[in-house]
């Protein structure tokens, strides 16, 4: 069997091997992985690497979401209202639509997150800290891995980070649902 059919035949055994793998969401390709966390440019190419975490391609990912084995987290950031618009138009932020089942934190993917952001995280991720976090949005984009990063640090024990996010899910052909994000607290209310 090649290692292809291995990936995708859906036993149990084979989603395991995929589990054991070394896995390189982008195999000698991305950015070096910085010490801290990225401060701006946020969509630009990613490292390659997660120190003290799991990197997973589209294929893992797609058997941690199978087995029920990991709670996915969505980080991609909500759009604001835009500015100046006049008072009485409706403005819709284009839908979001993410893996099944997911929870979206938005905006908790920032190098530096204003202290009301940084305690609705750790609020967020108290009651599911001792399972297998997975922490995505789109590719090339820093704020999933700045994320994972910060749960690493807050001690999460078992952190993964998803580069391909819902890009590579969907070219995969994997479903998606739309999502609403959790109700977030007002970083303006709290200054």
């Amino acid at each position: 069997m090649s290692l292809r059919a291995a990936a995708w035949d859906g036993t149990a055994t084979s989603r395991r091997f995929l589990l054991l793998l070394p896995v390189l969401a982008t195999a000698g390709a991305g950015a070096p992985e910085p010490s801290g966390y990225r401060m701006k440019d946020y969509r630009a190419p990613t490292p390659a690497t997660l120190a003290g975490g799991r990197v997973l391609t589209t294929a893992a990912a797609r058997a941690l979401w199978q087995d029920h084995a990991a709670v996915f987290i969505d980080v991609l950031p909500q759009p604001p209202r835009p500015t100046g618009l006049p008072a009485g138009t409706i403005w819709r932020p284009q839908p979001r639509f993410d893996i099944p089942g997911s929870i979206w934190l938005p905006d908790v993917g920032y190098g530096a997150l204003a202290p009301v952001m940084q305690d609705w995280f750790v609020h967020e991720l108290a009651p599911r800290r001792d399972k297998l976090l997975v922490f995505y949005c789109r590719p090339a984009c820093w704020h999933s891995w700045n994320a994972a990063k910060r749960a690493l640090a807050l001690g999460c024990p078992k952190v993964a980070w998803y580069p391909e996010g819902t890009d590579g899910w969907a070219a995969a052909g994997l479903p998606l649902e739309k999502r609403t994000p959790e109700p977030r607290p007002d970083v303006s209310e709290a200054q």
